[in-house]
């Protein structure tokens, strides 16, 4: 009877050591997966399919200059005469005069290409980052025009001052190997 109880014990030990080895396991793996997250590193980006131009990304940023500029993305502009992006609402004509601008800082350059078409580039020193041109190129364009943190100037704060005044929740942490959200692209 005495070796009867010793291999239920037995029994009893193994299979305990069973379970405890299954949990040990399944706890390094969580663990490892955990510590794989953790040292991942992000930044923050303008999901441009949610983002809403409401102007903040111009007055909240810690930067003097707002790290978050206007890109566009060329293979969707359509190079029109009338640009909504860069003329205003019912322009008074059809030219770069600053009375027909869009963006107050004349950040949107246009340079004839051949009739009808225009291209219009961005100059990043200029750019406030205030969403007028994409509010415009939105509304009445093709939506070639957005905004996205340029990351050679942003600081990458623990707490984005923008992200935590974006009305539309447009802020997100990227993975910093891919920092850079494309309009029209599937994110979620």
């Amino acid at each position: 009877m005495a070796e009867n109880k010793d291999n239920l014990t037995r029994r009893k030990f193994l299979a305990e050591s069973l379970w405890g080895a299954c949990a040990a396991g399944l706890g390094g793996v969580a663990g490892l997966a955990a510590a794989k997250n953790a040292g991942k590193k992000t930044a923050w980006q303008i999901d441009p399919n949610i983002c809403i131009q409401c102007g903040n990304c111009a007055t909240y940023c810690v930067l003097a200059e707002s790290a978050v500029k206007c890109v566009h993305a060329y293979a969707m502009c359509g190079y029109c005469d009338l640009c909504s992006g860069y003329l205003q609402p019912d322009p008074k004509a059809l030219d770069t005069g600053a009375e027909n601008e869009l963006c107050p800082t004349g950040a949107i350059k246009r340079t004839y290409v051949e009739d009808p078409y225009y291209q219009y580039t961005i100059d990043q020193s200029l750019c406030n980052g205030c969403g007028k041109c994409v509010k415009g190129c939105n509304a009445f364009g093709n939506g070639s025009l957005f905004l996205q943190v340029l990351h050679d100037r942003c600081v990458n704060c623990n707490e984005c001052a923008i992200a935590a005044a974006c009305p539309s929740g447009a802020f997100k942490r990227v993975g910093a190997e891919e920092p850079y959200l494309l309009k029209g692209a599937d994110l979620t």
